[in-house]
């Protein structure tokens, strides 16, 4: 079989369209939509609350520190032309006010209960006459200034609900998004990893949803925020002075020109990161688990050379990355500080002029800054999108990967016909399979077992003989013919039916990191002390269990690389036996077990064989001596068929093979054809 390498996670995608994938990823906010419209009520709470400050300190200003006449406040909607005086008022009802008044006479204008003085007047007085003409200003002052920090509190305390309601919503968001992604995975079929290396699937299931986490906290209720602030700070920079308002926002085409620059080359780049990220998870992976061969074979400067050209373009496209934010977020900075230049100089003739007040001027430059850091937010944000976008089309791509095996029942209830009950006859039909087009494995296969039966499996190297094994839990479907457990096509069965009947004993047994008995019994009802003993016994781990200072409770690493391949061979018996199945698959089970062990292993699968049906492939001939019926193949084609009695008296394919196998030199002449 030959891998395909081209890999569809780096195929060239076409045209992004964000819509398309947010409306795709919308069915994941569903059961977390309350939360959602929560964290966004929050923010809009926020961001008036962030709106209200700068106008506080125009009321502080205009009313308390630099007071304005109320019949002769500035023509702030009007022109900046003209001019106005500011004065202080004062009532006359209060007897230190009336006192003050009668001090200064010359400088005061009576009106009824109210008396008047200019600004310039004002500063003839004393400063502690200054200070009670002014002792409204300072109450007002403090008034003002308490409300200024419960506004700070109140924000301080919105804010906090608003993150926690988000890290929650965006936590679970991930981890439904994780586990659907997890349980595709799990399902689709076995020609789907034969193509696709390890560490770019642990990318999308790591990196890339954990970059979902990014867009669903930082980005949904963000943006939200950010574009309130927008259309909040625009509408009071209106109503306060519109024409001052339209001078500061001269500068706003730019700002849309250089986002939506910045918006095309984002897009490409992020896309880029991810392909690497992937390419190096993937070939630190196979580093990991070649370790063996690279320093066996002194590859480790070659091996290096490679991960550092992955790694070094990796680095350029996050320097392209950086080399985009570096140009676009100073040219935001840039084009604020112009802004608050405009506003500055219009603004301050204004003031000269008495034309528009000082709290007006100052509250305009708050929010003139305040204008374009949710611009500058919202740049950092479409950062976060784009990455979050790249990764969503990457997961996409798995989860629109439908490569399960076709033809599995549309109904659970047809699984459950009685002919599943028991395995009374398995048949090949004529089968022909290819893992890629045109390059045929097996051809015409047609043979049969029947319930109790042991067949065995032999031929050359390349054969066909674990293919032919791998058809029959339907880990691959066959190109022609078909493949029948009691007279049934497997294809019409749900594969769960019959795979719970079935127990596969590897060549390279696989084991799970976690403790023997975990490996051992993989179910969630643990059997009596009785049955598993009764296991451990049949599949003779007894000594290998009494050897371990911890028992069936030893913890293995991964893929049981602590103990021998004979140790994990007895350990892979005994989970079938475990199983109970009714029938075994061993795929050349003893190939890489010395002779000592092998007996072990050889005792242990006749138990496990006995009363059951057998499907063997096996290299040493030996192993298959007492099998019903031998079933010899190569070049894909049986070639033969019988018991051993039968193959050796023909004096055919396996009578060679049996013969240059046991060392016969005088037919070493012979030739496998």
């Amino acid at each position: 079989m030959q891998p395909d390498y081209g890999y569809f996670e780096e195929t060239k995608l076409g045209k992004p369209y964000d819509v398309k994938l947010l409306r795709r990823l919308y069915p994941f906010t569903r059961p977390y939509r309350t939360s959602l419209f929560a964290s966004i009520g929050l923010v809009l709470l926020i961001t008036v609350l962030e709106l209200a400050l700068p106008y506080v300190t125009k009321i502080a200003i205009d009313r308390y520190i630099v007071p304005w006449n109320d019949q002769q406040r500035p023509r702030e909607h009007g022109s900046l032309d003209g001019a106005q005086t500011r004065i202080f008022q004062v009532d006359l009802f209060i007897p230190s006010n009336r006192d003050l008044v009668e001090k200064y006479r010359d400088l005061f204008t009576i009106e009824g209960d109210r008396a008047a003085i200019t600004h310039q007047a004002a500063s003839q007085l004393d400063p502690s006459d200054l200070r009670v003409l002014r002792n409204d200003h300072l109450a007002g002052l403090s008034v003002v200034a308490a409300i200024f920090v419960v506004l700070v509190v109140f924000n301080f305390i919105l804010s906090f609900f608003q993150k926690m309601i988000m890290e929650y919503t965006g936590h679970m968001l991930m981890h439904d998004l994780r586990m659907k992604l997890f349980a595709h995975i799990q399902d689709l079929a076995i020609a789907f990893f034969t193509r696709n290396p390890v560490g770019r699937l642990v990318t999308r299931v790591t990196n890339d949803v954990q970059n979902m986490h990014e867009l669903f906290t930082s980005v949904i209720s963000m943006v939200f925020k950010d574009l309130f602030l927008l259309v909040g700070i625009a509408a009071v920079m209106l109503a306060i002075n519109w024409k001052l308002a339209l001078v500061s926002f001269t500068v706003l085409p730019v700002v849309i020109y250089a986002s939506l620059s910045f918006a095309r080359r984002a897009r490409d780049i992020f896309r880029d990161l991810r392909i690497k990220v992937a390419e190096i998870n993937t070939r630190f992976a196979e580093t990991i688990g070649g370790i063996r061969v690279i320093q066996l074979f002194c590859q480790e400067i070659r091996n290096y050379r490679k991960f550092q050209k992955l790694n070094h373009e990796n680095y350029r496209a996050g320097m392209r990355q950086i080399h985009v934010l570096a140009v676009f977020m100073p040219l935001i900075e840039i084009l604020g500080v112009v802004a608050v230049a405009l506003v500055i100089f219009y603004g301050g003739g204004g003031v000269i002029n008495n034309t528009i007040s000082l709290g007006a001027l100052v509250a305009f430059i708050s929010y003139i800054r305040m204008f374009f850091r949710p611009i500058r937010d919202l740049a950092e944000k479409y950062n976060v999108l784009q990455n979050a976008m790249a990764s969503a089309e990457r997961i996409f791509l798995i989860l629109d990967s439908d490569e399960r095996l076709p033809g599995r029942p549309q109904s659970p209830a047809s699984s459950r016909s009685t002919d599943l009950q028991d395995i009374r006859k398995v048949q090949f039909e004529n089968v022909g399979f290819e893992y890629i087009d045109g390059e045929t494995i097996l051809q015409n296969i047609s043979f049969t077992i029947n319930a109790g039966q042991t067949v065995a499996v032999v031929g050359p190297t390349g054969a066909g003989k674990t293919s032919l094994v791998n058809l029959l839990p339907r880990f691959y479907d066959p190109k022609s013919g078909r493949v029948l457990i009691n007279d049934q096509d497997i294809k019409n069965l749900d594969a769960s039916a019959f795979r719970s009947k079935l127990a596969l004993v590897m060549q390279d047994p696989f084991l799970f990191s976690g403790t023997i008995r975990e490996n051992i019994f993989q179910t969630d009802q643990m059997p009596d002390s009785a049955r598993q003993d009764a296991i451990i016994d049949a599949a003779n781990c007894r000594n290998l269990i009494d050897r371990l200072p911890r028992g069936l409770d030893t913890v293995l690493t991964e893929g049981g690389a602590s103990i021998s391949s004979g140790e994990r061979q007895l350990i892979s018996i005994a989970r079938a036996f475990a199983r109970d199945p009714q029938l075994i698959l061993f795929d050349e089970a003893t190939s890489y077990i010395d002779s000592s062990t092998e007996l072990a292993i050889q005792q242990a699968l006749e138990k496990l064989m006995q009363d059951r049906t057998a499907l063997v492939v096996a290299h040493r001939l030996s192993t298959v001596r007492n099998a019903d019926r031998i079933i010899v193949l190569n070049r894909g084609r049986i070639i033969e068929t019988g018991n051993h009695t039968e193959l050796m008296h023909r004096k055919g394919f396996y009578f060679k093979l049996h013969q240059l196998q046991i060392g016969n030199k005088s037919l070493a002449k012979y030739k496998l054809r």
